[in-house]
């Protein structure tokens, strides 16, 4: 934050940002990412909860156990383990997973171990990480309870592929954020891709073209949409960079061009905000403001780590910018 320096550590975005980091390294062919990983792996398993889960909100907040965040850190033990093994990953994973499932309520929602206590549709990327791990385990409890999420989640939708229940506050419901829009629809697509179902792509793919034409129309994504596609608020830059890799994995779902153009031009646009100036403080360099101007209102006057989390990832699915084997140019 420009006024306040460095916030507290937030395991929730530490967890998903260790598939990026091994990601990068990867394709950099650099250690230093997969060294950073390491090390967020290793303080992510110190801090795991007796119940199997990691607090909500950032540490020093005291919070319990939050079904959302330790989905995402789930995904951080998943790729660590891929990536050089280690048992106390997938262990983790799997004492996680199955306390996700076990707090999960009688509709196939999760809500008193959740944020604002609401069911949220966003919860498709948690069934995600559920499913990843039924993967390995082949434990029915895991798959069971991501499909009773997603069918509730299919049920909140509109024609117009709108989703009912989608913001991060309830005062603002009604016009939910570009953020969990995209966690939303990049969950499904995830779902998709481990448990193949032509409702669930139905209803990623009628959201992303939806959004996709206002981009394409207007040059940006405004920050919020009610259920007409109505946009207000200054572009959240998390949301467009998480739109840019939803684009993109519409394009290799259904080779439709359009996706994979709006895509290109969501990373190019993103490129121009980010912070490369040598003014300013050295600890944004490099980093994506959370709104663009940077009074607007998520993450106002900040730069949050999930926002260049996303802006990575995109980087990295963005063909245009690569030449072979996602060798970044």
């Amino acid at each position: 934050h420009l006024g306040h320096g460095w916030g507290a550590s937030y395991p929730e975005t530490t967890g998903y940002a260790i598939p990026t980091l091994l990601r990068a390294g990867r394709v950099l062919e650099r250690e230093e990412p997969v060294a950073a990983a390491v090390r967020a792996g290793e303080w992510l398993l110190s801090i795991q909860r007796p119940d199997g889960g990691w607090q909500g909100g950032r540490v020093g907040e005291q919070r319990p156990s939050i079904v959302f965040n330790t989905a995402q850190v789930v995904r951080g033990m998943l790729a660590l383990y891929a990536h050089h093994g280690g048992q106390r990953y997938i262990d983790a994973a799997v004492r996680a997973a199955h306390w996700i499932a076990r707090s999960q309520e009688a509709d196939g929602t999760w809500r008193t171990h959740n944020f604002l206590g609401a069911a949220r549709v966003y919860d498709t990327y948690v069934d995600a990480p559920l499913l990843r791990v039924f993967a390995i385990t082949g434990e029915p409890l895991l798959r069971n309870a991501a499909e009773r999420n997603l069918q509730w989640v299919l049920n909140q939708r509109n024609a117009n592929g709108w989703f009912a229940n989608c913001d991060n506050t309830v005062a603002h419901n009604d016009r939910p954020i570009t953020h969990t829009i995209a966690y939303t629809l990049d969950g499904l697509l995830e779902c998709h891709e481990m448990m193949p179902n032509g409702d669930i792509v139905e209803a990623a793919t009628v959201g992303g073209s939806r959004l996709l034409h206002l981009f394409m129309s207007k040059g940006t994504l405004k920050g919020r949409y009610d259920a007409s596609w109505r946009g207000t608020e200054h572009p959240i830059l998390t949301g467009c960079a998480q739109m840019a890799i939803v684009w993109s994995k519409l394009s290799d779902l259904t080779s439709d061009p359009r996706y994979r153009e709006g895509q290109e031009r969501m990373t190019r646009l993103l490129l121009c905000m980010q912070e490369r100036s040598t003014f300013g403080p050295d600890a944004v360099l490099g980093a994506l403001p959370g709104s663009y101007p940077l009074w607007g209102r998520y993450e106002k006057f900040a730069f949050p780590n999930w926002s260049t989390k996303y802006f990575a990832d995109a980087l990295l699915s963005d063909r245009s910018l690569s030449r072979t084997n996602d060798r970044i140019t």
